[in-house]
């Protein structure tokens, strides 16, 4: 035997050992054939065997039920208001609906919020029924999330809030009216219930802050804001009065509203705010002007020719 032969029969040798310590020397045929204990076992075609994601499920809402019963107001409320995370759910718009009627107006807001959120189509009649709330900010939350619904009755409560006036015949009932026209009780309204439901106009949180609490302004600015696509005619004259308020935030406010309305007839209207003392409204009332500006004419009807 010569040293190549030799060198490669000791190879064999130590190629060997190591795979009979690894344990798996010979084990090519078993390894094809797999036994009975090492088959994968096979969930049902129509995913029915599902424990574990049934079980989240069930917990889930358990979770939810508890919560939207609870003897505290305030985890009724935390429970309600993400209800509005459920979309087409007839179980989720169900206990809301119920929640509309709580004793508590945390929980009523919550509710009121949480119904708009899910685009809950079947609950105009509450929501508008929860338009006659003592506490005005259910109201507010209730005429928000109509709007979310397309139901234009909401505008005519953010035109009471803006303008301190009933609206004709429509809007907030007498009681509701003047617990808004109070600037204190509608600053604190303001403050209580933060920025959770009330869109503030894009002026930012730490802004909403800095202001007083006997300001009523973010609140107001709020309801200009809303009032942008309003088809009312008398809105559109509410927001020019409101682009000379006193306070820049309204003013602010009601001159976004008024682009986003795309009336080109009220460019002109505003055309004062572009030499207002803050930069963000003169700045805001520009950006009106230019995009009114560039807004087609309405077309009238010809005048008939005179003979």
């Amino acid at each position: 035997m010569n040293r190549r032969s030799r060198a490669a029969g000791h190879l064999n040798l130590v190629l060997s050992g190591i795979l009979s310590l690894l344990g798996v020397a010979d084990s090519s045929a078993s390894a094809q054939t797999p036994s009975p204990a090492q088959e994968t076992p096979k969930l049902p075609a129509d995913n029915t065997y599902l424990p574990a994601s049934k079980s989240a499920d069930e917990r889930a809402w358990g979770i939810l039920r508890d919560g939207s019963k609870d003897e505290n107001a305030d985890k009724r409320a935390k429970a309600v208001r993400v209800l509005g995370l459920l979309a087409q759910n007839a179980e989720a718009e169900k206990a809301a609906l119920s929640a509309l009627q709580d004793k508590k107006p945390n929980v009523r807001i919550a509710a009121a919020t949480a119904l708009g959120s899910m685009q809950a189509q079947h609950a105009n009649l509450e929501l508008e029924g929860a338009l006659q709330d003592s506490e005005p900010a259910v109201v507010l939350a209730a005429a928000n999330s109509l709007l979310l619904l397309h139901d234009k009755i909401g505008y005519d409560v953010y035109y009471d809030v803006l303008t301190g006036e009933r609206r004709a015949n429509k809007g907030l009932i007498k009681e509701e009216l003047d617990t808004l026209k109070d600037k204190k009780k509608l600053a604190e309204l303001g403050f209580e219930q933060g920025i959770g439901f009330i869109p503030f106009a894009g002026m930012g949180y730490e802004a909403f802050k800095t202001v007083t609490k006997n300001d009523s302004s973010p609140v107001r600015a709020a309801a200009a804001k809303q009032l942008a696509h309003d088809p009312d005619p008398s809105t559109s004259k509410a927001l020019v009065k409101a682009s000379t308020d006193k306070n820049w935030a309204v003013r602010a406010a009601a001159l976004e509203a008024i682009a986003l309305r795309g009336d080109r007839s009220l460019a002109s209207q505003v055309i004062p705010a572009l030499d207002d003392s803050k930069d963000v409204v003169r700045f805001t009332a520009a950006a009106c002007v230019v995009h009114l500006s560039e807004m087609p004419a309405e077309k009238t009807a010809a005048e008939p020719a005179k003979p």
